[in-house]
């Protein structure tokens, strides 16, 4: 808990700092329910950020998660969810695509971005498919061709989110899925910004 707060506080002073150039998502855990639901208050209900991110800890799809889904659900914020398919196992808690689907399922108004697409990405766009209020997350994989082309084929383009994952990834690269796919200007428009700037809205 004491590491959430900190981490927290850090994103709170760089938004405070520039409050018309960044936006804050609170980082909470699982792991500390109690305390993720007082940070929650305290950053986004009483405080300038507008979303949250989960990594891992504890797989989204866990009721044990649901405390901190139905803040989020009151307070209309979305929550970004790392999620990861890996052939070598996944880490403990760490959520995949399905886990996000699962989700869904469970809080179908809730506003979901299931991040980094699974790595996975054909397989992480078959399991939000059938949930419309799942978005994609393309950030933190390689700019492989065709990606970006299926998720809008796929899902259409206002459901897909753009990401750098600085700094593990550049943002040439992460720019590059988007500028060089073959999708029409305002698809990348949308992706690009757009359906961002519209699951902020609260």
């Amino acid at each position: 808990p004491a590491d959430l707060r900190r981490q927290n506080d850090q994103v709170l002073e760089a938004v405070s700092a520039h409050p018309d150039q960044l936006t804050g998502f609170v980082y909470l855990s699982g792991e500390h329910d109690a305390a993720s639901l007082e940070e929650l208050n305290r950053c986004v209900r009483d405080g300038p950020m507008r979303g949250i991110k989960l990594w891992v800890a504890r797989r989204c799809s866990d009721p044990a998660m649901d405390p901190i889904f139905r803040r989020a659900e009151e307070l209309n914020v979305v929550v970004f969810q790392h999620t990861w398919l890996k052939v070598s196992g996944q880490l403990p808690g760490e959520s995949t695509p399905d886990d996000v689907a699962a989700l869904g399922a469970r809080f179908p108004g809730m506003k979901l971005i299931c991040g980094h697409a699974g790595g996975d990405w054909e397989r992480g766009i078959a399991a939000i498919r059938q949930h419309p209020q799942i978005h994609l997350g393309i950030g933190g994989s390689d700019p492989t061709a065709g990606f970006v082309e299926m998720a809008v084929r796929e899902l259409g383009a206002a459901r897909i989110v753009w990401g750098s994952d600085a700094p593990r990834r550049s943002f040439a690269s992460q720019l590059a899925k988007v500028s060089g796919a073959r999708i029409d200007e305002a698809a990348k428009r949308l992706i690009l910004g757009d359906n961002l700037a519209r699951l902020l809205q609260s």
